[in-house]
């Protein structure tokens, strides 16, 4: 017996060692057979596991890079084809020699493209993939509202400048804008309502032939704006002017009462003046809108009766700035109103060659007027020479006109530009009557307000 127990293999008698615990074992064991005698555990290969997580990286980096790419494929496809943010016609100059990112700058500041990084990922894109067709060239280029990347980009590779353009001057009227455009052959439609004054910018504007003069309008609106805030973010800070507007009326006054660049800001400083101490503009071109309006004559002799005359634009009447601009005033002017020059200036008289005297007292102001009596007489001398022998009676009409100047000196307080002084009314009509009937020609008259030839600079 004890031999035959000695002959059992080792095997046996392992397998005796996992003899079940329990009955409920035996039926359904719960660990697992040891591993045969002698079979070796299988090691895994670094080299393999290594690899296998090498490989494994790549295709998840590239499956990443696929989605990724073909998400701003779609997004890159979807911004080239979108419309863009232009509600109106804008002109854009683009100088020669400008780079792409300063285009692309451009662009978006003048609202054709939402964003400037949109415009420059498609302009890289479709330039690598056709070099030959599409560039960006100088120019002055007219964008139609919704223009998106694509034709905006089509536009500048093709150079396909615009061909007309429309110059407004600077101190007109809504009214007489409007009027304006109704003369230009290249503009069609109708205008639906004229525009409220000031709110148009003076400036040569570059059209396409057949545009709407309805939309060449709210183009001169936006322009208008925008040009009015950047102004107003770089204005002096100490201005009497509260907001915006306010600089725009103030503008117009000063846009109607020189057209000499070297002037404005001096006029401007000038007016700041009074406002602060509480006097009266007393500029005449306030005169002549506040009874004419938009269809105003500029430039025509001024009535007594017409300076007397109460209405709300009628700086002899009011104190402080009018309630609306007096007319369109271009950027300059724009500019002057809100960084005028800082002097002690309350007076300016014309000089008879197109600009001003300035004077910081009365006294001083009165003899500046004085001295332009003088230049007054010597101008009719010289209308009364050239016109004997043009036709009969034209020389005696030069040497007494009905706009005849009274020649007594200032008593009252000067205004800029305007009125410095009270103006008699012509010696020869003495009663109340023929005072109304008078012409004021106020002894600050500037050279735009004198009924007299004088040649007034090119703006």
């Amino acid at each position: 017996m004890n031999k035959m127990r000695r002959e059992i293999p080792p095997t046996l008698s392992r397998r005796e060692g996992m003899r079940p615990r329990s009955p409920a074992e035996a039926l359904e064991p719960g660990r697992a057979p040891p591993r045969p005698h002698g079979v070796r555990q299988r090691k895994e290969s670094r080299v393999v596991s290594g690899f296998a997580r090498v490989v494994s990286g790549i295709l998840t980096v590239l499956l990443v890079v696929m989605v990724t790419a073909g998400a701003l494929t779609l997004l890159i496809g979807h911004l080239y084809n979108k419309p863009g943010p232009l509600t109106v016609s804008q002109t854009v100059v683009i100088p020669k020699g400008t780079s792409s990112n300063k285009i692309a700058d451009d662009l978006e500041a003048e609202g054709v493209v939402s964003s400037r990084w949109a415009f420059m990922v498609n302009y890289l894109v479709q330039s690598r993939m056709h070099p030959e067709e599409v560039s960006l060239k100088h120019g002055e280029y007219l964008f139609k509202p919704g223009v998106s990347i694509r034709e905006v980009l089509d536009i500048l590779s093709d150079g396909k400048s615009v061909l007309y353009k429309v110059t407004i001057p600077e101190g007109l009227t809504s009214q007489q804008i409007v009027e304006r455009l109704k003369d230009e052959e290249n503009l069609t439609g109708e205008v639906a309502q004229i525009p409220a004054e000031g709110s148009l910018l003076p400036e040569t504007y570059s059209i396409e032939k057949g545009m709407s003069r309805q939309e060449l309008l709210e183009r001169m609106q936006l322009k208008q704006k925008q040009v009015l805030e950047r102004a107003w973010e770089r204005r002096r800070k100490d201005l009497p002017l509260q907001t915006p507007e306010a600089a725009v009326v103030m503008a117009s006054i000063i846009e109607k009462e020189t057209g000499r660049a070297d002037e404005r800001e001096r006029i401007a400083g000038v007016f700041v003046n009074r406002l602060a101490k509480g006097m009266p503009l007393q500029s005449d071109p306030t005169i002549l809108y506040g009874i004419y309006g938009g269809g105003v004559q500029w430039g025509k002799p001024i009535m007594q009766s017409e300076k007397d005359a109460k209405n709300a634009h009628n700086t002899y009447q009011i104190k402080g700035l009018p309630p609306t601009p007096i007319c369109n005033p271009g950027r300059p002017a724009l500019e002057a109103a809100l960084n005028p020059s800082e002097h002690g200036d309350l007076f300016f008289v014309a000089d008879g060659s197109g600009g001003h005297i300035f004077s910081a007292t009365l006294k001083d102001h009165n003899a500046a007027v004085v001295n332009w009596r003088k230049t007054e007489k010597e101008i009719r001398a010289r209308q009364a020479a050239a016109a004997e022998g043009a036709t009969p009676g034209a020389a005696e009409t030069a040497k007494n006109p009905v706009t005849e100047l009274p020649n007594p000196p200032a008593e009252d307080v000067g205004a800029p530009g305007a009125s410095g002084a009270k103006a008699q009314p012509v010696a020869a009509k003495s009663n109340e009557a023929a005072k109304a009937e008078a012409p004021f020609v106020p002894a600050t008259a500037t050279a735009s307000t004198i009924p007299l030839p004088v040649k007034k600079p090119k703006r």
